[in-house]
C-alpha cells in the first residue's frame, strides 16, 4: 500500500517487477535507470548471486510530479525468480502497489511463466492482495530472440496463459534492447497512480 506523508505531502508507490528467472527483470530496471539516470540522485542497488541476476532487490526512485497536491515518488523493485528465493520474494511484495509481470518469451519456459504467476498469486494473498483486483501490467520479453531462430512463444498463447483472466494491458518487449521497457513501466505507473488516487479521494 502507497505511503502517504501528508506532512512532506508526499505519496510514495512500489511498483515491483516479477517473473520466472533470468526473465529480464533486472534487465528491465538496468534499462530504465540508463534512461533516467540523468533526473535521479540515487544510484541503482543490485545484489547478483550465481544462480540468480538479483537475490534481494533493485531499488530506483524518482520523482513523477504531483496528484492533488501530493508529490508522487515511485519506487522500483525486482524480486528473485528462482524458486528457492520464495521468502525474499514474499517480503520485497509486501507494501507493493503495483505489479510488472515479466514473462520469459522463450518456449522452454511456458510452464516456468505459468507457475511464477501461480506463485505470485499466492505471495499477494499472504499480504492479503487479490491479484484480480490489483495494478498488474504483462510484458512478453525476450521477442528478439526469434531473430536468432530460438523458439518462442506465441503472443496469443502467452495471453492464454497468463492473461486470460487477469485482463491486464501487455506488452510485447526487449529488456535488452529497450523495445517496449519505457512503455511498460509508464503503463504500470499510470494504473498505480489510479489506483492510489482513489485512496487519496
Amino acid at each position: 500500500m502507497s505511503v502517504i506523508n501528508i506532512k512532506k505531502k508526499e505519496v510514495q508507490i512500489k511498483i515491483v517487477y516479477v517473473g520466472p528467472g533470468r526473465g529480464g527483470k533486472t534487465t528491465n530496471l538496468e534499462y530504465i535507470f540508463s534512461k533516467i539516470r540523468h533526473r535521479i540522485q540515487t544510484d541503482l542497488v543490485s545484489i547478483k548471486t550465481h544462480g540468480d541476476r538479483t537475490l534481494f532487490f533493485d531499488f530506483l526512485p524518482f520523482a513523477l510530479g504531483e496528484i492533488k497536491g501530493y508529490k508522487i515518488k515511485t519506487q522500483l523493485y525486482t524480486v528473485p525468480g528462482q524458486v528457492k528465493y520464495n521468502a525474499t520474494r514474499k517480503l520485497v511484495l509486501k507494501g507493493a502497489d503495483g505489479i510488472v509481470f515479466v514473462a520469459d518469451s522463450m518456449a522452454v519456459m511456458r510452464e516456468k511463466n505459468v507457475n511464477s504467476l501461480k506463485n505470485l498469486e499466492e505471495n499477494l494473498a499472504f499480504h492479503n492482495i487479490d491479484l484480480y483486483n490489483f495494478p498488474v501490467v504483462m510484458q512478453y520479453n525476450k521477442r528478439d530472440l526469434a531473430a536468432s531462430g530460438i523458439p518462442l512463444l506465441d503472443i496469443e498463447t502467452l495471453e492464454n496463459d497468463l492473461n486470460s483472466r487477469l485482463k491486464a494491458p501487455s506488452f510485447t518487449a526487449s529488456a535488452i534492447k529497450g523495445d517496449n521497457v519505457i512503455q511498460t513501466v509508464k503503463k504500470a505507473i499510470s494504473i498505480t497512480i489510479l489506483a492510489v488516487q482513489e485512496q487519496l479521494q
